[in-house]
This record gives structure tokens, sequence and C-alpha cells, in this order.
């Protein structure tokens, strides 16, 4: 690497992964640290045929810490094999973290930008907010997708809006065809959260094109944000392309957000130019259930937008995670491919689990299996009279549809139950046409509607099985292995 503190981050590193004991909880399928603290997707992309995916990582403490970039890549999105660290807090404008970012292929080199965090906290009028901190923007390439050559500084303070405050961050870079654009996160000194959008020719110089936002106060800040286009499979003309500007916003008040996350992550399907005059669609959320946050999307080789979510939420006190207890926290989503249909934007697991699917049985109404760990289970066919269907999974997870409302709920509360403090979280619905669950180890996620909604959480049982109860549908599990 050459550089003595990076030098010295690897060894203390490599040190402490060789001692990691994942412990029972350890994910099959998902993307999970080797030890320590994992959160936001950083660098999603295809490059020279494999699927990369970093990570922010902090290896010394399961709680967070310093944050750096843990790189894992994988041939079908679905086994990830670990490479250790691609980017280390070793330079003056990234000291306090390599915070989140992008990767950007072209001509066979990665392209990698971040926020490169710098918290002066001895500062004169250290605030955290407007004073004695900087949100630096760096470049760095890669050409074999594993090493990375010096870092460039490409923006500071200074080029950000004069009214917004120290907190800009988190790049995502796409090519147009007027040229490069970029998207970041900020928060405004009247405490609006937006979306910064640059443009440049040549990567390296970036100039402020746009600022986007709701007409109404939502959320303090919005961070991790991506923009990207779907084709709709069942519009032509004007509607046939949805423009999806993803955000995740903080400090939503309001009754309907108190049942939720402390923070949210969803979406706006944006009307007009985001380099020009555009309007914002009604936000609408990723996922509704405990654990999904800073979701980044990418395109395929073959064309497909992947979608990964960390499954996790930060500065929560509502639940604990116990692998804490064996030197790691938390994990990616799986990742799902994300499809526009009626101006709905969709989300299903990739179709690469289908691969991976084994003992498959078939029920009519019901259906149970005990000892099930790692499964993917299809709740299909539900007549349109049907007002109950019921899926208990483990001791004490159970989903529930009636009444027009769906409903994620742990029966214990308490922190050392299997929910560790998980609660309940639920959605209103139309009608419920099918449910997908995929099960890991410790996690569960919830597709409904062919995608329309999900629910996302982490669980920690002391032993599985599932229960299906669907008057009139039909019930598909399949094991996944490994």
């Amino acid at each position: 690497m050459g550089n003595p503190l990076a030098n010295d981050l690897e060894t203390l590193r490599q040190a402490v992964e060789r001692n990691a004991r994942p412990g029972r909880f350890a994910q099959a399928f998902h993307l999970v640290p080797p030890v320590g603290w994992l959160n936001d997707p950083n660098g999603l992309c295809c490059f020279d045929g494999a699927y990369h995916a970093f990570f922010q990582y902090s290896p010394f403490n399961s709680e967070g810490g310093v944050k750096m970039w843990g790189h894992s890549v994988s041939d079908d999105l679905m086994g990830w094999e670990y490479l250790g660290t691609a980017l280390y807090p070793d330079q003056p404008f990234d000291v306090s973290g390599v915070y989140s970012g992008c990767a950007y292929v072209e001509d066979g080199v990665m392209h990698v930008f971040y926020t490169g965090n710098v918290k002066r906290e001895d500062a004169d009028g250290y605030d955290y907010v407007n004073s004695g901190r900087e949100a630096n923007t760096v470049h760095v390439v890669s050409t074999d997708g594993m090493t990375f050559g010096n870092k460039h500084l490409v923006m500071t303070n200074g080029d950000y809006p004069q009214d917004d405050t120290n907190h800009v961050r988190d790049p995502k870079v796409w090519r147009s065809a007027d040229g490069y654009r970029m998207v970041q996160g900020a928060r405004r000194e009247d405490d609006r959260g937006e979306v910064l959008v640059f443009g440049s020719s040549d990567l390296d110089s970036w100039e402020l094109v746009n600022r986007v936002s709701t007409e109404y106060p939502f959320g303090y800040m919005w961070e991790c944000p991506d923009y990207f286009e779907l084709a709709d499979a069942r519009r032509t003309g004007a509607g046939a392309t949805v423009k999806v500007l993803s955000v995740s916003p903080q400090g939503l008040e309001g009754q309907d957000w108190d049942r939720r996350n402390v923070y949210q992550s969803g979406y706006f399907v944006l009307q007009g130019d985001i380099v020009g005059a555009c309007r914002l669609h009604p936000f609408a959320l990723w996922d509704a259930g405990f654990d999904f946050y800073a979701p980044q999307t990418f395109e395929s080789d073959d064309g497909r937008r992947i979608l990964i979510g960390w499954m996790g939420m930060p500065d929560t006190d509502e639940y604990v995670n116990k692998t804490v207890e064996d030197g790691w926290q938390h994990c990616f989503t799986i990742p799902r491919e994300v499809t526009a249909a009626n101006g709905r934007v969709l989300q299903r697991p990739v179709r690469e689990l289908d691969a991976r699917h084994a003992n498959e049985r078939h029920g009519e109404d019901a259906l149970s299996a005990d000892g099930t760990r790692c499964f993917d289970l299809l709740v299909d066919e539900f007549p349109p009279s049907l007002d109950f269907a019921y899926v208990r999974i483990a001791e004490d997870l159970v989903l529930t549809w009636g009444s027009g409302t769906f409903e994620m709920r742990f029966l214990d509360e308490g922190k050392d139950s299997v929910g560790a403090g998980r609660t309940c979280r639920y959605e209103h619905l139309d009608g419920l046409r099918n449910m997908r669950v995929v099960g890991d180890v410790s996690s569960i996620e919830v597709f409904l509607n062919d995608g329309e909604l999900t629910f996302s959480t982490r669980y920690y049982p002391e032993s599985y099985g599932v229960r299906v109860d669907a008057p009139g549908a039909s019930v598909t599990l399949w094991d996944v292995e490994a």
C-alpha cells in the first residue's frame, strides 16, 4: 500500500479477523462482515465478470467506529467472498472515516467516489453540524478492481451551497447523454434535507447544476441518494420511463412516522429533469420492516437494476442484535431486482436465488416444516375473498394478513427474545395477491404483491420452523442451499 498509516491499519485488521468467531447466527447467503461492524453498501458494480460489493466497515468494534471500506465479490450475487479492506482513512482529508460512496465503471476502469470525513472536535465552535467538520469528495481509481491508486480530492465544503451545513455526503455517479452526473445528500442550514446534483466532463472537475427537494419540509438530512431510470413494462409513450430518486431521510416527524423506524429509506418518482425543472411525487418506502437503510443500486451486465440495502438501522434504541456477543453486527439484504409496472416500483429477490432451491414441498391452504433455517416460501393464488392469512416463523415471529392490514410482529418484545426488542411493523394494503418470504439463519425478508411492499428484519431463534395457514392459497417451500 505504501502509506504507513494504511499499513498499520491493515496489520491490525488482519489480527482481529484471524480471531473471528461468527457464532450460531452467522448468515448462510447474505453478505456479512468477518468481524466488527458493517453498515452502508458502497461501490456496488459489475467489473471484469464479477459482482463487487464494498461496505462501511469497522473491524475493531462491533458497535461501530472509524469507517473504512470492506470488499467482497461474488459470481452469482448469493455467495460472497471477502477480500479484505480496499480503502483506509489514511489521508488528512478522510482521517475520520472513508464514508459512503459509489463505483462507476468505464473502459475497464473502476472509478470510486466517496466522502472523506473529517471531524475537528477540538476546533473552536465545533458543533457537529455547522462548524468544525469537513465533507470531502474523493476520487480514486482501480484497473483491476482490487488495488487502488492515489486518492484525489475533487470537492470540499467550499464547493457546496453556502446555505448547506457541513453535512454533505454519499456521492453517486453515472453518465448521461450530456456528461457525467453526481448526486449527494445534504442538510441545509434551515434543517431541510435535499439532494445536490453536480455535472462534470472529466470525472474530476464538478459544478453544481441543481438542488432537488420537496416543497414542504421532509426531514433535516437526506442520506445515501441514488438516481436511476426504469422502463415501465406496461406503459408506452410519455409514461414508459420511471425516474427514481432514492434517499434515506432523517428527522421525519408526525404520527405516521413515529410508529416506524427512527430513520427511513424510500424513493420519489421524479417528473421532469433532475438537472432542471422537476417535481417529486409522494415519498414511498423501500421497506417497511425493522432493519433496512441506505440502499444503493447498480446495473448488472445483463441490464437488470439491482438493489442492496443495509439490513440494520442507525441510532436505534428500540432493539439490539445478538451477534454483538460473537464480535460482529449487521449484514446486507438479499440483492433485489428493481422493476416498474403501471408506474409502480417493484422489488423481488434476484433470480439467482432460484438456483439454490432444494427439497421442494407443496401444500394447499397450509404447510408446516420443522427445522427449516434457510428457505424460500411462496404463498400464491390468494382468493380475492381471503381476509386472513398467517405465517409463523420459528417460535416467535408472526406474519398476518387481515382486514386490509399486513403485520410483522414478534410475540415476545423483550431484548433477550427472538426479536431482541423488535415489536411490530404494519402497513395497509388494498389487497393481498401473494407473499414471498426469504429466510436465512438470522434474517427474514418479506415481499408482498410481487414486490410492491417489503418487510425486512433480523431475528435470533432458538429453534427453526415454518407454519403457513392461508385458506384457498397455494403454498410452496424450498430449502436454500448455502
